[in-house]
């Protein structure tokens, strides 16, 4: 097991050039390869720099560079505005698009006994170890997984092995890791390396995946003093210690204490980062061990047009709404289309503020029956972009008419929370 590099700190700041210089030692230090392939995230991750990461992969190995599959998990197939924005001239050819439901290798199975351990006892099944078939059938002899150690709210920091068989994965490995997390707890996750979805897929990686040649890219990304995306860490390795590695960095630069719990949070959704609710409740996730009891929580979300990047799981959220754990619960008991996509009942369960503070939503393209249907307050959005013009608005604290509004530019960069709601 080797490590290819561990560089970052909170006060450094990559160039292109620097980057590009250690990622070309890393591919050194791999040693000669014929036939490469490439995961990138989707461009749900475009701040994450892995479509920078893959076109300097593609400088380096040439014609040996031989697919790029986008990890999409159950977003939407990037377009070709996408593409060109994260990728570049990259040749299309190269690209190919992740199915989550058909097209699949499944590796092996983690027995139901660890998931129940795991879980505490609350769930009872066996967990397949799904990829997508390239990844088993290409004849490659290197897989890069590229991609942003951040706090996450299913598995508690993204990248290292969710990029694969999340990213990469099928529908029943998908729905139930994230309903293990849900049913875990998300404040009990977020934040964490160690968590028992991290477990599951590692116990996956280290049973079923070692003769893939997968080597984890990780940046670690903050704001600078400027306010500008900053790369702070870039940290290598074909197992597990580039990821805790990157994951201390992450919680130094992208983890905020604050002393005294938010009463406002306003949160700004971009347009063309944010297109629906599914990606767009990150505003919920992010924030919510920072929101005091009876709380607002308003988010800008111009972007916004449905609830989930896939129909069916779209039609899944408008019927049944972000509810609560209990209700969440009780429906997946009772319904057999709920019960059939675990990973949906999770969302509903992450989306919901389980009636501890108000969830304003404030979308471009849903209309008010649409977001009360689905269980969130609505206002228009021009008249909250009228008073909480997020050009104006620093993150932070801010002062609006006399009253106190932490706002978030973007809230797929960081993890906020009260000491009480997050002990070390």
């Amino acid at each position: 097991m080797s490590l290819y590099s561990a560089t970052g700190s909170r006060t450094i700041e990559f160039t292109p050039d620097e980057l590009k210089q250690t990622l070309f030692r890393i591919f050194d230090a791999l040693g000669a390869r014929k036939r490469v392939l490439c995961i990138p995230p989707d461009f749900t991750r475009y701040h994450s720099r892995a479509g920078e990461l893959t076109r300097v992969a593609y400088e380096y190995y040439g014609e040996r560079l031989a697919a790029v599959l986008p990890a999409l998990g159950t977003h939407s197939a990037m377009t070709e505005t996408q593409l060109e924005a994260m990728f570049g001239d990259m040749p299309r050819s190269l690209f190919h698009v992740h199915d989550w439901r058909h097209g699949l290798a499944t590796l092996g199975e983690v027995p139901a006994s660890f998931i129940r351990e795991q879980s505490e006892g609350k769930l009872d099944f066996a967990w397949p170890a799904q990829v997508d078939r390239l990844l088993v059938d290409g004849a490659f002899d290197l897989i890069l997984s590229l991609g942003q150690v951040v706090p996450h709210e299913v598995i508690g920091m993204a990248n290292y092995n969710k990029n694969v068989f999340v990213g990469t994965g099928g529908s029943e490995g998908i729905n139930k890791s994230h309903y293990l997390g849900a049913v875990y707890g998300m404040e009990r996750i977020m934040g964490r390396a160690d968590t028992p979805v991290r477990r599951v897929l590692n116990y996956a990686s280290e049973h079923f995946a070692r003769h893939l040649p997968i080597v984890y890219v990780h940046t670690v990304i903050s704001r600078n003093a400027r306010g500008e995306l900053a790369l702070r860490g870039l940290f290598a390795g074909d197992d597990a210690e580039c990821f805790y590695r990157a994951s201390e960095l992450s919680l130094e630069v992208n983890f905020e204490m604050l002393d005294e719990p938010i009463r406002k949070s306003v949160v700004w959704l971009d347009p063309d980062e944010y297109k629906s609710t599914w990606l767009g409740n990150k505003s919920i996730y992010r924030t919510r061990m920072a929101l005091a009891d009876g709380a607002e929580l308003i988010v800008l979300a111009p972007g916004v047009r449905e609830f989930g990047e896939d129909p069916a799981i779209d039609a899944l959220i408008r019927k049944y709404g972000y509810r609560g754990t209990p209700e969440t619960l009780r429906i997946v008991r009772d319904n057999a289309d709920l019960a059939a996509s675990l990973g949906s009942a999770a969302h509903l369960i992450h989306g919901s503020s389980e009636g501890r503070f108000a969830i304003t939503y404030c979308p471009g393209r849903l209309t008010r029956d649409e977001v009360e249907g689905a269980g969130f307050r609505y206002a228009p959005l021009d008249e909250m972009l009228a008073k909480y013009d997020p050009a104006k608005l620093l993150d932070g604290f801010n002062e609006v008419d006399g009253e106190q509004v932490f706002f978030v530019s973007n809230p797929a960069l960081g993890l906020w929370a009260t000491r009480d709601r997050f002990p070390s």
